[in-house]
C-alpha cells in the first residue's frame, strides 16, 4: 500500500513539473525566438540566414525607434511617480479612515481595471475634447495615471492588510508623532508594496497601447503605437533588437527589485528593533 502511495506520489510530481514546464514553454517561447530572430541576417524573420548585430547597429544609428522609445519612457516613468503618490496617499486614507461613501469609493477603484480599454479610451477623448484640452504628451500622461492609480491602491491595500499595526501604535505611544513614525515605521513596511506598485504601473504605462492611440494625437506617439502603425506594412528587424533590450532591462530590474526589497526588509526590521 505504502509502495502504492510512493509511486502515485511519484507520478503526480512527474506530471506536475510536466505541466509546468510546458506552461512555461508557451509563455517565453515567442521571446525566446524574438531574441534569436533579432540576430538573424534576413530582414523577413521567416527563416534562418545567419547571425549578425546589424539590426542592433542600426537600431543605434539609423533608426527613428529610440525618439518614441525615450517619449513612451518619460510618461511612464513620469506616469509612475504620479500614481504612486496618489496611490498610496489613497491607500492610506481608505484603510485607515472612516467617512462618507467609502464603500462606493472602494467598489469604483475597480471600474477602471475591468472596463475595457477602447471603452476607457473613448472616454477619455470624449472628455478631452468636451473641456478643449489637446491631444498629445499631457493627454497621454493624464491618462496612463488615471488606469495605474487603480492598481496602485490595490497593491498597496493589501500591502496595508498584512502590516501589524500594532508597531506604528506603539511608536506613538512610546513618544513620536505621526509624521515620526509614518517615515520610521510605515514607510519602511510599505516599501516592498510600493516597488510592486511602481513596477506594476511602468508595466502598464509603457505597454499601453489602445488607450494611447485615442488620445496620442497626430505630433505625439508612443512606441507600442508606432509598432501598431507599423505592422501594416511590415515590421523591421530592428524593432526585435529593440524589444530584446526592453526585455534584459525588465529582467535586470525585476532581480534588483527583488535585491532591493530584500535589503529593505532586512533594514526596517533592525530599524524597528533599534527604534524599541
Amino acid at each position: 500500500m505504502a509502495a502504492k502511495i510512493k509511486k502515485r506520489k511519484k507520478r503526480l510530481k512527474i506530471g506536475g513539473t510536466l505541466f509546468a514546464f510546458l506552461v512555461y514553454a508557451f509563455i517565453y517561447t515567442p521571446i525566446a525566438v524574438m531574441v534569436v530572430f533579432s540576430f538573424n541576417d534576413q530582414r523577413i524573420n521567416y527563416y534562418w540566414k545567419g547571425f549578425t548585430f546589424k539590426w542592433y547597429e542600426k537600431l543605434f544609428t539609423d533608426s527613428d525607434l529610440l525618439s518614441y522609445l525615450w517619449l513612451s519612457l518619460f510618461i511612464a516613468v513620469l506616469a509612475t511617480v504620479i500614481s504612486v503618490i496618489i496611490g498610496t496617499i489613497g491607500a492610506l486614507g481608505l484603510m485607515r479612515f472612516e467617512f462618507m461613501l467609502k464603500k462606493v469609493v472602494n467598489t469604483s477603484l475597480y471600474i477602471p481595471v475591468v472596463i475595457p480599454e477602447v471603452v476607457m479610451g473613448l472616454s477619455l477623448l470624449m472628455l478631452y475634447e468636451s473641456v478643449n484640452m489637446p491631444l498629445g504628451v499631457t493627454a497621454i500622461l493624464l491618462a496612463h495615471v488615471t488606469f495605474c492609480i487603480p492598481f496602485v491602491v490595490i497593491i498597496m491595500r493589501g500591502r496595508l492588510a498584512g502590516m501589524d499595526k500594532s508597531v506604528e501604535e506603539a511608536s506613538m505611544d512610546l513618544g513620536a508623532n505621526r509624521l515620526t513614525t509614518f517615515f520610521k515605521i510605515t514607510l519602511p513596511m510599505l516599501i516592498p508594496g510600493i516597488m510592486s506598485s511602481a513596477f506594476m504601473s511602468f508595466t502598464l504605462s509603457i505597454d499601453d497601447v489602445i488607450i494611447s492611440n485615442f488620445v496620442s494625437g497626430p505630433t505625439s506617439t508612443t512606441l507600442p503605437v508606432k509598432i501598431l502603425s507599423m505592422v501594416k506594412v511590415g515590421l523591421t528587424p530592428d524593432i526585435n533588437a529593440l524589444a530584446t533590450i526592453m526585455v534584459m532591462v525588465l529582467l535586470l530590474g525585476i532581480i534588483l527589485n527583488s535585491v532591493f526589497q530584500a535589503l529593505m526588509k532586512k533594514r526596517a526590521s533592525i530599524n524597528i528593533k533599534t527604534y524599541f
